[in-house]
């Protein structure tokens, strides 16, 4: 997969499920929804979206059934037993036990268990005294529940034919590296697939990854992608030769623009959907291989240029996502800029983000629109929500 708009062959999305009526006042925060999603709604919402894709001639893939599908590998069940407990919170004694427990599971329960995580309450009964069991609310987590594997852009990017494992920031997330890993590793389907980057690696999330042109790369670099993960993920393209130039393009380290993709995404092969305050702000390094294994760093230059230049074209077109100001922000903060190409000047957008949806219409771009009152609510919108996994040439 060399674009961000070859047209869309296969995606992975993840359905929402157990994992976000987990969610509540107490814990929303601390799992980075910003309210209490309507999950039967959200459901809806999302099963729609496949729908779309699905009329579209793309192949959709649901995150769930592959992950059961993994596990039924003895080797992938006993490493998804061993992701899910962790001793450092459980104690060894009852760390056992869970282990034990889940050792003898089925592949689906097992697949819940690491997406939906495990109250005190939910815990299988033990033998013996344990004083984390008596500390904690019986409503506490034993096992994390995993509510943004919505988005499934993050955990994992392709790149090429090689598939970029996250190795992401926040807390929430971690353990959903292991989740996509058991699936790239054990599913039949891609058991096969070289890895572009390991989920072991300095921090870089598949948000802040973009593929601009043939051998040509974005990386956001802010709030959940570091300097040194962009570095990284660059050395790594260079040395598999899948890119040629890379751009680390730092964004502000805000809720609103926490990925590159936040703040604009590619709607045609010359064309991006950009909120209109980062239009003359954004700026990039280039880096490219200089022989030797070794790298050399350009820049900053503005991010418009930079990008042009490295996509071998006169200029990359912009679509603002707003006339004014406040309507330019509500619709950032709705993720307009957060389009999923499907072709080549065809995109999905949510509906509720009038104003963009004119713009890119209006530019001769086709929306294929889509509810998301519900699904937005983790703040990620369609390009979030999919992890292209084959697209046509560019």
């Amino acid at each position: 997969m060399d674009s961000e708009v070859g047209k869309l062959r296969a995606v992975l999305l993840h359905r929402p499920g157990k994992e976000l009526k987990r969610l509540t006042p107490r814990n929303n925060d601390q799992l980075l929804f910003d309210s209490i999603p309507w999950v039967g709604r959200a459901q809806r919402e999302h099963d729609a979206f496949a729908d779309v894709l699905r009329g579209r001639g793309v192949e959709v893939l649901l995150l769930a059934e592959v992950l059961r599908d993994a596990l039924e590998d003895p080797r992938a069940h006993t490493a998804g037993v061993h992701a899910a407990v962790d001793d450092r919170r459980l104690g060894g004694d009852l760390g056992d036990s869970l282990r034990s427990y889940l050792s003898g599971v089925d592949a689906p329960t097992l697949a819940e268990v690491l997406m939906s995580g495990v109250t005190f309450e939910e815990l299988p009964a033990a033998e013996g005294a344990s004083l984390v069991r008596k500390m904690h609310h019986p409503h506490d987590f034993a096992v994390d529940p995993l509510p943004n594997l919505l988005f499934t852009r993050d955990s994992s990017a392709w790149i090429a034919d090689r598939v970029a494992i996250s190795s992401l920031t926040m807390p929430a997330r971690r353990r959903e590296t292991a989740v996509l890993d058991l699936v790239y590793a054990y599913h039949p389907r891609f058991r096969h697939a070289a890895r572009a980057y390991g989920a072991h690696s300095a921090p870089i999330e598949g948000g802040d990854v973009m593929l601009l042109a043939p051998g040509v790369l974005a990386v956001g670099v802010g709030e959940r992608t570091t300097a040194a993960g962009a570095e990284s993920l660059a050395r790594s393209a260079f040395a598999d030769d899948i890119a040629h130039t890379v751009l680390a393009v730092p964004i502000a380290q805000t809720r609103a623009t926490m990925h590159l993709d936040t703040v604009c995404t590619m709607v045609a092969h010359d064309a991006v959907v950009m909120y209109p305050l980062a239009r003359d702000s954004l700026v990039a390094y280039t880096m490219r291989p200089d022989g030797d294994g070794s790298m050399r760093v350009d820049g900053p230059a503005p991010f418009l240029t930079a990008a042009a230049e490295a996509m071998g074209i006169d200029r990359l077109r912009v679509i603002d996502t707003g006339l004014d100001p406040v309507t330019a922000e509500r619709e950032q903060w709705d993720d307009g800029n957060n389009t999923l190409a499907v072709e080549p000047g065809v995109v999905a957008g949510y509906e509720r983000n009038v104003e963009t949806n004119a713009r890119l219409e209006d530019a001769g771009i086709e929306v294929l629109r889509i509810e998301g009152s519900e699904l937005g609510s983790g703040r990620g919108g369609p390009r979030c929500m999919s992890c292209p996994i084959a697209r046509d040439p560019a």
